[in-house]
């Protein structure tokens, strides 16, 4: 490998072409607090994404010419990035040597520069071509797309499957995307003392953020202790990063993989003994595998890691830890150390794999239809209930509407009653009166005739009386 001592001419190199490409002043470091993007799918036309992985091939040194040279990179924001060369492979492959050298790059179009190691390493979508400071071609790296060893694990026949994409019935306050993948900020119900636990999970992208903001949860085993849930790919392995147990130990490797990309946490965890008066005798112990390499073995833990619920003789849920970032879950399965019969963690074949996809597939597709079938009676049973509803109602009117007519019939006889009645009341009354004017005429009448009849005789009246004399 080219020495340290020729470092300062590449870097001069690498600053004159990036001045070329448009950078122009420090790297910008986001505002506190804001954490940018979040992508929870490959975005379409970002540009730092496509740029972003892992590159691995040989290139020629001073002293082989067949070194193996490996290389992690991802964005921090504003078109910058940073990246980890290694020798000998990436992390977890047979021939990696832990030194690394850390680089940092600007985006110019479709490729980066990258500067800070012996040689300048141009990055594209689909390679690396790397160069020396007379501008030699060195060799290049081609792209790889890794995959974790138990991904796809089958749980075994001592499991208890806790979520496989049909419901969320094991956890507590537990969420389901429309894609059926577990959402964060839930905890497991079954509560087990030792247990192996196997779960898969999706960091989203977060370009901009940085260190705890980057794709944040945790698997907190008990409640307690928690194995690291993070976006730190392409960083060194820290004490608070994906693997570690979180602000006690960091991992052997930081085996994390690119975020949108399904990762694997295969975990063997013994809770701690008490005695009969309550005094812890032994610690917890974890082992873990990210993406299949182990990076924590049987570590012993003094007390609670992070914001761990304090230490007791009692069993707590398990928690996958709510952060605030949209982390994603899928085939999560326990189990009871004191029923396991198998090895763990589980690398499945390429036949399990597709054994498992098949009925895993067959199990989906047949609650699909037990949902669509309850959807249908459901969807009867409302019909149903609303026919039944409309016919109830439609009687209801009926009836309502015979009653109105009945009344209406009811009160226009009692008009028409009335009406007659008040008739032969006033033709009564009528009558009686003309009764009475006619008496009342001929009373008068008579009256006056009596009163005529009893007036005295006048002088020509009484002449013939008394001649007849």
């Amino acid at each position: 490998m080219i020495s340290r001592s020729r470092y300062t001419l590449a870097s001069v190199c690498f600053a004159l072409l990036v001045s070329n490409s448009g950078l122009s002043g420090p790297t910008q470091v986001m505002a506190a607090g804001n954490k940018g993007p979040v992508y929870t799918e490959t975005p379409d036309s970002e540009p730092n994404f496509p740029l972003m992985g892992e590159f691995v091939g040989p290139i020629k040194t001073d002293s082989e010419d067949n070194n193996v040279v490996a290389l992690q990179i991802r964005p921090i924001g504003n078109d910058t990035f940073e990246a980890i060369q290694y020798l000998g492979g990436l992390p977890g492959e047979e021939g990696h040597k832990t030194e690394m050298v850390q680089l940092i790059g600007r985006r110019s179009d479709d490729f980066v520069v990258l500067s800070g190691g012996p040689y300048a390493v141009f990055v594209e979508k689909d390679g690396c071509l790397v160069l020396d400071r007379k501008g030699s071609r060195l060799g290049e790296l081609k792209r790889v797309e890794r995959e974790s060893s138990t991904l796809h694990a089958p749980p075994p026949a001592d499991a208890m499957v806790l979520f496989d994409g049909t419901s969320t019935d094991q956890f507590i306050n537990g969420q389901m995307t429309k894609d059926g993948l577990l959402m964060h900020g839930t905890m497991i119900k079954p509560m087990m003392q030792d247990f192996n636990l196997h779960l898969e999970f999706r960091l989203p992208y977060m370009p901009e953020a940085l260190d705890q903001a980057r794709g944040n949860s945790g698997i907190y085993l008990h409640g307690r202790y928690e194995c690291q849930v993070l976006d730190s790919f392409a960083t060194p392995a820290v004490f608070n990063g994906c693997g570690a147990l979180y602000r006690f130990r960091t991992p052997d490797l930081n085996m994390c993989y690119p975020p949108l990309r399904w990762q694997t946490y295969d975990i063997q965890f013994t809770a701690a003994r008490w005695d009969a008066e309550g005094n812890k005798i032994r610690g917890a112990h974890v082992t873990s595998w990210l993406n299949g390499v182990k990076v924590q073995d049987d570590v012993e833990l003094p007390g609670p890691t992070g914001a761990g619920k304090p230490e007791e003789p009692n069993l707590l849920p398990t928690l996958f830890q709510d952060h605030g970032d949209p982390v994603r879950f899928r085939n999560v399965w326990i189990v009871d150390r004191g029923l396991a019969s198998g090895t763990f963690p589980i690398r499945p074949s390429k036949e399990e794999i597709e054994a498992f996809q098949k009925e895993k597939q067959a199990k989906l597709e047949r609650e699909k239809k037990e949902q669509e079938k309850k959807a249908r009676e459901l969807k009867e049973k409302k019909q149903k209930e609303e026919a039944e509803k409309k016919k109830q109602a439609e009687m209801k009117a009926a009836a309502e509407k015979e009653a109105a007519e009945k009344a209406a019939t009811e009160k226009a006889a009692a008009e028409k009653a009335a009406a007659e009645k008040a008739a032969a009341e006033k033709a009564a009354a009528e009558k009686a009166a003309a009764e009475k004017a006619a008496a009342e005429k001929a009373a008068a009448e008579k009256a006056k005739a009596e009163k005529e009849s009893a007036k005295p005789e006048t002088k020509e009246e009484a002449k013939p009386a008394e001649a007849a004399k």
